[in-house]
């Protein structure tokens, strides 16, 4: 049952009690039950709008996604911005290291990396990390070449 519906069952209420008309108590109850009634009837309508206004935003969400899927294509195939060495978004980089102790795969901040250790989350065990060997972007691993 509506809303609407409801009010008017309390309004057929009050017409089946044959209230006295002239009395202030049965003046306050009819005009309560308009003012439901109006209350009922608002609210419906805005439920309409906003059935109305949901589909309309689903109609464009999905226009959206296909105007997305036409001009950027499917990642699936090409290259994800997150795995691009060539991209950078200014957050920060993280890489997965294995710890030798309890096996617990964590992601290790670049920065915190760089500083060459840290401790295991899941243990506690002390990570070390040396870098000596990383070779420089230039193709070298002398680690002494300033890269533009």
């Amino acid at each position: 049952m509506t809303l609407a519906e409801k009010a008017a069952y309390l309004k057929g209420l009050a017409d089946g009690l044959k209230l006295d008309e002239s009395s202030d108590e049965t003046k306050l109850i009819k005009s309560v039950i308009d003012v439901i009634s109006d209350m009922a009837l608002t609210i419906d309508d805005i439920e309409k709008i906003t059935d109305d206004l949901s589909d309309t935003v689903d109609e464009i969400d999905e226009a959206l996604a296909d105007v997305q899927d036409e001009l950027y294509g499917d990642y699936d195939d090409e290259c994800d911005f997150d795995e691009c060495d060539d991209y950078d978004d200014g957050e920060d980089v993280y890489y997965e290291v294995t710890c030798p102790t309890c096996g617990e795969v964590i992601n290790v901040e670049e920065d915190v990396l760089l500083c060459g250790e840290t401790k295991c989350p899941k243990c506690g065990e002390a990570l070390e990390f040396d870098l000596s060997n990383i070779v420089d972007e230039c193709g070298c691993d002398c680690g002494e070449c300033e890269h533009d």
